[in-house]
């Protein structure tokens, strides 16, 4: 069963409704854990403040802060959350503060609403969403405007045909874990994975190529490995999803064709270059879907802010 103790809730001060509260203080009902409200602020003028003292640049800061975090907490209390913790840290960079603040105080899950991103500004913006999912070592929750009725659908996107032991280990504890939502949201899982799709220039270059042959081999391995793998959580085949092509564009699929409430998904924490190039699956799954994503690391994960 999921043991959480302590929820963050990121807030945006610039939303009239708070979603990543209103999610995080349905799960802190459900598991009896604790929520902070954290907004992370800064204001571009202090850039030009360069002629000030130390000391007074500092008084503005803290004005600052303090204005927010008395216009968060009236907020809070019109929407009926008044008894909750607020922090409110003063960074231009807002994942970290939020990594530092969850690793500080052994946060157990990060809720943070998400909105779609404009592909070319991803890029050379990296948006908060990304920086959380590459870098914080707890679970983080990205919510949109969905909800979670009972009995609604979670899904489990694994990656079961990789005989790599990292990508075994994460599949079994994204499963467990999307077992653990279920219980907890009476809700069902769907094991979803997608295998490539056969590669052309083989099939132009090798003249004895056989593409169906190829084709076949790689499903039924997948298919294989997939039943595998569901007997072990005690998941049913029909709950079981074996796609061909790329995840980005099969779990976004499942997702609206069962009406997934929740899409549970794993992410290496890829940083550096590579990440800006070529991102990761869950980066890119997030915006093609219209329901919740839990993004987890893998264990022994150290955040690079750590």
């Amino acid at each position: 069963m999921i043991e959480c103790k302590r929820i963050l809730a990121v807030v945006d001060a610039q939303r009239d409704n708070q979603p990543a509260l209103s999610r995080a203080y349905e799960l802190a009902s459900k598991t009896g854990a604790s929520v902070t409200a954290m907004m992370v602020v800064y204001d571009l003028s202090y850039d030009m403040t360069t002629m000030l003292s130390p000391d007074e640049r500092e008084a503005m800061r803290d004005a600052v802060t303090k204005e927010h975090a008395k216009a968060l907490s009236k907020h809070l209390k019109e929407l009926g959350f008044s008894n909750t913790d607020i922090v409110v840290e003063w960074n231009n960079r807002a994942y970290e503060p939020i990594i530092h603040y969850t690793i500080n105080n052994h946060v157990d899950l990060v809720v943070k609403a998400t909105k779609k991103h404009d592909d070319l500004a991803s890029v050379i913006f990296t948006p908060t969403d990304w920086h959380l999912m590459r870098k914080c070592p707890s679970p983080v929750l990205l919510v949109k405007e969905h909800d979670w009725p009972e009995g609604g659908e979670i899904i489990a996107a694994v990656n079961v045909g990789s005989e790599d032991s990292e990508h075994a280990a994460l599949n079994d504890k994204i499963s467990m874990i999307a077992n653990d939502y279920a219980s907890l949201l009476k809700g069902k899982v769907n094991l979803v994975n997608s295998y490539p799709s056969t590669p052309l220039n083989i099939a132009i270059e090798v003249p004895e190529f056989d593409p169906d042959t190829y084709h076949n081999s790689v499903k039924n391995h997948h298919i294989s490995e997939m039943r595998t793998h569901a007997a072990k959580y005690g998941i049913a085949e029909d709950k079981c999803m074996v796609k061909e092509g790329l995840p980005e564009k099969v779990i976004p699929q499942v997702a609206k064709d069962i009406d997934a409430e929740l899409v549970i998904i794993g992410t290496v924490g890829r940083v550096g270059i590579s990440a800006a190039l070529i991102g990761n699956t869950a980066e890119h799954v997030i915006d093609e879907l219209n329901c919740d994503v839990l993004a987890i690391k893998p264990d022994g994960f150290v955040s690079p802010l750590a």
